[in-house]
């Protein structure tokens, strides 16, 4: 749905690890600790051999779920608050420090768990995202039944769906019947027995 090769690594990274779960077709990639360990490692932020429990399983998702919420303020819409509360809750007991190198400076782990190491690389991938104005171009799309994430990188930062040709013709088709025909659009899926 994005053109990969225009989306900074920091901010695939952030968008690639909300997409861990696709709600509109209620499919979880990280259904394990397991699962967690591999696609953390995959993107070496955690060794491959690390050991995850249940609830860094539960700690994982609930980050993942506050990031929804804040990409869903990116793109204009308001953001469920207990999201937020939860995010910032399982934020402040993983420590993260500032370490310098030549190369820069980056966010790191503080208290050396696997999963600490992995977050703070999500963190660091914030920091970075907003320092290179990236972090508001992170957006999850308008379509309630979606909440894909994505990069907006439209010139204008004003894009609203995950792609154009999926959930944004659906979503225009929606209001163009209702317009059509002076009907709200509904939001509930029709019963079988009003068909």
């Amino acid at each position: 749905m994005d053109d990969d090769a225009a989306v900074p690594a920091a901010a695939r990274l952030i968008r690639d690890f909300v997409n861990t779960v696709e709600p509109q077709i209620d499919h979880e990639t990280l259904t394990s600790p397991g699962h967690l360990r591999d696609w953390f490692a995959e993107r070496h932020l955690m060794p491959a051999e690390a050991h995850l429990g249940p609830t860094d399983l539960d700690l994982a998702t609930t980050i993942r779920e506050g990031l929804r919420a804040v990409l869903l303020g990116h793109a204009g819409h308001e953001s469920d608050p207990g999201a937020l509360d939860r995010l910032n809750q399982a934020l402040a007991g993983m420590p993260v420090a500032l370490r310098f190198a030549d190369e820069g400076h980056r966010l790191v782990d503080a208290a050396s768990t696997p999963l600490g190491q992995a977050v703070a690389g999500l963190v660091d991938a914030i920091r970075q995202s907003a320092e290179d104005g990236t972090w508001p171009r992170l957006k999850v799309c308008a379509r309630d039944t979606c909440r894909w994430a994505y990069y907006d990188s439209s010139r204008n930062q004003t894009r609203r769906w995950c792609s154009m040709a999926g959930c944004g013709n659906y979503v225009k088709m929606k209001r163009a019947y209702a317009v059509r025909t002076g009907r709200r659009p509904s939001t509930q899926p029709r019963r079988p027995d009003a068909l």
